[in-house]
């Protein structure tokens, strides 16, 4: 299967996101309460996932949630409880750069996290999540995949491109020597939490175009019938000739000419 061009993606994605724009409606007219995670590897493709499902969305009802690190303050709640203020309200999205998930694989590997604080994550979890379901949230949860020669072409793409510079930290570069565990803590992630009510979809993301497509079919395929007519709206000609834009005080710059 070859790689996906960038005209044959946009024609692709075009209907998808007419789909996207019918879930929002439909979100917006039953009151549903909708939370996508998205996880993976650094370089995996978060980002670009996240904002092909967003880019036509209204931002007042489809919020991205990425989290700082926590505060000294935060360090001393319980673990879930900071990502419960993003939750959403009645008709929202929310789509979580990373996730609670950052205890059972960055924390842990990294030496951020000890191990009686990754068991009790790995017991808590599949019940707060049963939590948000069983109180009417569509929860989906999705791990991007990505072979390890494709991570070290995105991070040294990014190394060089100063455009994409700021996306690249000590502990990206700390986590190239850490591949397999890596893998190791996202099985055990796997096991402890892939449940009934809150199962995992694993995405091929080494093309990160096609693991786009892929991952928004499979999450409108999940979603009850979205179908909402947008409302009628009456739009009669102007009663007098369209004004041109006019500036008594300051002018506009002229146009950029490449």
């Amino acid at each position: 299967m070859g790689k996906l061009k960038g005209k044959e993606y946009a024609e692709l994605l075009e209907p998808l996101e007419v789909e996207l724009v019918a879930m929002a409606r439909w979100a917006q007219q039953t009151g549903a309460r909708i939370v996508v995670l998205f996880e993976g590897r650094d370089t995996a493709g978060k980002g670009g996932a996240i904002r092909a499902v967003s880019e036509q969305l209204n931002p007042r009802q489809c919020r991205i949630a990425a989290l700082a690190k926590p505060s000294e303050r935060e360090q001393s709640q319980w673990y879930f409880q900071r990502y419960i203020a993003h939750l959403p309200g009645a008709g929202e999205i929310v789509l979580f750069d990373r996730s609670w998930y950052n205890r059972a694989g960055v924390e842990k590997v990294m030496n951020y996290a000890d191990d009686a604080q990754i068991a009790l994550f790995l017991e808590q979890a599949p019940e707060f999540e049963k939590m948000l379901v069983n109180d009417g949230i569509l929860l989906f949860k999705y791990w991007l995949t990505t072979d390890q020669d494709k991570q070290e072409e995105r991070l040294a793409e990014r190394l060089d491109d100063p455009l994409k510079r700021w996306k690249l930290s000590p502990i990206d570069l700390a986590a190239r020597e850490k591949y397999d565990d890596y893998t190791q803590a996202r099985e055990a992630m796997l096991k402890a939490t892939h449940t009934r009510h809150a199962p995992w979809t694993l995405v091929d993301f080494n093309d990160q175009k096609r693991g786009r497509l892929t991952l928004i079919s499979d999450l409108l395929a999940r979603l009850p019938d979205t179908h909402f007519d947008p409302p009628a709206l009456d739009f009669p000609p102007l009663a007098d000739a369209p004004r041109q834009e006019s500036y008594s005080v300051l002018k506009p710059i002229k146009p950029f000419k490449g």
